[in-house]
């Protein structure tokens, strides 16, 4: 593979190809040698709104020409503004804001050992569930269950434990095992190919965390903010956590992250016993109120729904008249096509051709478009990952 000009000048944490993408208008994205790609990876579910979407142009200009920045010493009108949309569309009570998914994994964490450890010091373990990802920093590293994440980065915080996902006998001996503080899953797992979690195994964990006092921690990081046709994906299991981590979309492509809690793991937080220079940078609140105020409305999610459906019958479709199609699983605009070996360049192939998709673990190619995809769009994506599918062959 090709190194692109100018890659020579960073880590290489990405295997990166092709001329650096230069702008990007609705639903596609163009590089700098003028290409043109359709965007069903939605910068890993950031762009819900897709590039260059006219409220989120004018909201950057007019909060850019009032603050961009003031220090969280302060409290900013646009943060207020953001915080009460996610009050007012969660289960939540108290907001913490941040710039990442990472970053709400690591808040989470810390907020759930204080409010369970203030009667016991012994009760600071954290659960978490195999196949799933929580972010790259120590504490997220640590709750990820995926041994290929650690390597070399060895050892991991202590006080972490693993268990099968969607697994309850398995999960119930696990936390048997230790005086934990939190459980933390993902309702809709991402990164390892959009694994469900079934609405038993989500409901025995809250009736347990509920009973032995656990905090249940929903990581909606890629799966929240309308992208599986609800709000959240916690309304689909009529299950309700303690706290929910939230970034990608929220921040209307810049970097914005939040945990939302209830009342009573905030009231063990006191000032100076978190924090973060950036987080909830005001810009990035104002481009989420636009974000949050339009994927809310009841037609919106209506059709993310509806498109989901569409997309999911065309790839089975597919499947059904190509072969080399394992499964086609998913909710909403999240799905997930798992390939029955592996992927190989499959992905720079669908490049190749004008689209953009992403890999996820089990030889699973994600399609997360934004979330306002046309059926027009939903076609042209299909036909090409048709076209490189059979040329695979």
């Amino acid at each position: 593979m090709k190194q692109p000009q100018g890659e020579e000048l960073f880590v290489s944490t990405y295997a990166r190809e092709g001329a650096p993408m230069a702008r990007g208008k609705g639903m596609y994205l163009y590089d700098s040698a003028g290409r043109k790609y359709l965007d069903f990876g939605a910068g890993i579910a950031v762009t819900a709104l897709g590039h260059g979407h006219p409220k989120i142009v004018a909201a950057l200009r007019r909060q850019g020409s009032r603050l961009i920045h003031a220090s969280n010493l302060y409290s900013m009108e646009s943060q207020i503004r953001f915080a009460r949309l996610l009050v007012r569309n969660t289960f939540a009570r108290r907001v913490f804001l941040c710039n990442s998914g990472t970053e709400a994994t690591e808040a989470a964490i810390k907020f759930a050992r204080k409010w369970a450890t203030r009667k016991n010091s012994k009760r600071y373990h954290v659960l978490s569930f195999t196949d799933g990802f929580h972010g790259r920093t120590y504490g997220g590293l640590s709750a990820t269950a995926q041994k290929k994440f650690h390597a070399g980065f060895l050892p991991m915080v202590p006080g972490f434990h693993y268990a099968p996902y969607n697994d309850i006998a398995a999960t119930r001996k696990a936390l048997r095992a230790h005086p934990f503080a939190a459980v933390i899953v993902e309702p809709v797992q991402g990164e390892s190919g959009i694994n469900a979690a079934t609405k038993q195994f989500l409901k025995f964990l809250r009736a347990y965390t509920k009973k032995h006092g656990i905090a249940l921690v929903f990581d909606e990081v890629q799966c929240g903010v309308a992208r599986t046709g609800t709000m959240w994906a916690y309304q689909q299991y009529g299950v309700v956590p303690d706290m929910m981590t939230l970034a990608k979309p929220i921040g209307g492509g810049l970097p914005l992250g939040a945990v939302v809690c209830t009342e009573a793991i905030s009231r063990v937080i006191k000032p100076g016993d978190h924090g973060t220079t950036f987080g909830g940078n005001p810009l990035a609140c104002a481009l989420g109120c636009v974000v949050l105020t339009t994927v809310s409305k009841r037609s919106f999610l209506a059709s993310v729904r509806s498109k989901g459906a569409y997309l999911r019958r065309t790839l089975e479709k597919l499947r059904q008249a190509h072969g080399g199609i394992k499964e086609v699983r998913g909710t909403g605009l999240m799905v997930g096509v798992e390939m029955d070996s592996d992927l190989g360049n499959l992905i720079a192939s669908c490049r190749k051709n004008g689209l953009l998709v992403m890999k996820a673990g089990h030889n699973t190619v994600r399609f997360m478009p934004p979330l306002v995809v046309g059926k027009a769009d939903i076609d042209r994506a299909v036909r090409i990952f048709a076209k490189v599918l059979k040329k695979r062959k």
